[in-house]
């Protein structure tokens, strides 16, 4: 369970629209200027690159690793981890593509041939996909299933 100070930590990377955060850009968004605040932010920071949610790029910046996204993803964010040439990714998206204008959700993909921990992760089963942070489905999609997912999150 992500604390409070660490979601908004993941957060600000979509806040701001970038990929690469220095740890004072955090200070000011995430926590403060007084001491504590700042040791506060710094202890999540170290946290979150520790386990894997931040990764470190040098000099006080750090990016935030797709496990880090995931986990600050809302309940109308769809992700499909795909590859290129998937005929069940172009099947899967086809499914999901009224859905996701009927509920004004947003649909992110994510190569993972880009990234060697997401091919390792779900090499064998895309397209993989995930409403928010949960997992919903792997290789086929259940449009009902999608929909009445994302008819709970209708009023949220």
């Amino acid at each position: 369970m992500e604390t409070i100070i660490s979601k908004k930590i993941l957060s600000t990377f979509d806040q701001l629209e970038k990929d690469s955060l220095d740890l004072h850009t955090l200070f000011e968004f995430v926590g403060g200027n007084e001491p504590a605040e700042r040791e506060l932010v710094l202890d999540a920071v170290q946290d979150l690159a520790q386990r894997g949610l931040l990764h470190e790029d040098g000099a006080d910046y750090y990016s935030r690793t797709e496990s880090g996204r995931l986990i600050v993803a809302g309940p109308r964010e769809i992700t499909m981890y795909t590859r290129e040439g998937c005929h069940l990714c172009d099947e899967a998206k086809a499914v999901m593509t009224p859905l996701l204008a009927e509920f004004n959700a947003k649909l992110h993909e994510v190569d993972i041939d880009d990234d060697p921990i997401l091919l390792e992760r779900y090499n064998d089963d895309v397209p993989v996909i995930f409403v928010g942070a949960l997992l919903f489905a792997q290789h086929r999609i259940d449009p009902a299933l999608l929909r009445h997912r994302l008819e709970q999150t209708k009023d949220s």
